[in-house]
């Protein structure tokens, strides 16, 4: 019986690897949006840190006017800050998508040509037995002759 060689091995393990490379892909962009949200986070919590110094320096009696404003002009900072953080996340969420759509790509080429290895090789099998059968058919066939 002959071994089953499957012609288009080199292709598979092209695609392999390129599934292999939009895996690493994804998962870098699914850590820079790991990163980006503990970003936003940070920046969250020192705008809410600041809105609480705001009441704080305006309450009753001396108020200091230049910090009051040293803490809003901050606090627009961080807004504007978080503003663009969202829009990067924006961003990043849309790449993320077309990098996880790739990968179901590369999946499906990589199942389908492992699909035709399959087919081919359940072909090779039955061919193989198919011919083993017959040659031993045609010597039962002779040693019958044979023996007459």
């Amino acid at each position: 019986m002959s071994q089953f060689k499957f012609r288009l091995e080199s292709l598979v393990k092209l695609r392999q690897e390129e599934r292999h490379q939009r895996r690493a892909e994804l998962a870098e962009a699914y850590k820079a949006d790991e990163i980006l949200g503990r970003e936003a986070d940070i920046v969250t919590l020192e705008i809410t840190d600041m809105r609480k110094r705001c009441v704080a320096a305006a309450s009753p009696g001396d108020i200091d006017v230049d910090r009051l404003v040293a803490i809003q002009r901050f606090e627009r900072v961080l807004q504007t800050r978080a503003m663009g953080l969202t829009e990067r996340k924006l961003r990043l969420n849309e790449e993320i998508e077309k990098r996880r759509l790739a990968l179901v790509e590369a999946d499906r080429q990589v199942r389908v040509l492992e699909k035709l290895r399959e087919r081919q090789s359940e072909t090779h099998r039955t061919d193989e037995l198919r011919r083993e059968v017959k040659t031993l058919d045609e010597v039962a066939i002779n040693r019958w002759r044979g023996s007459k």
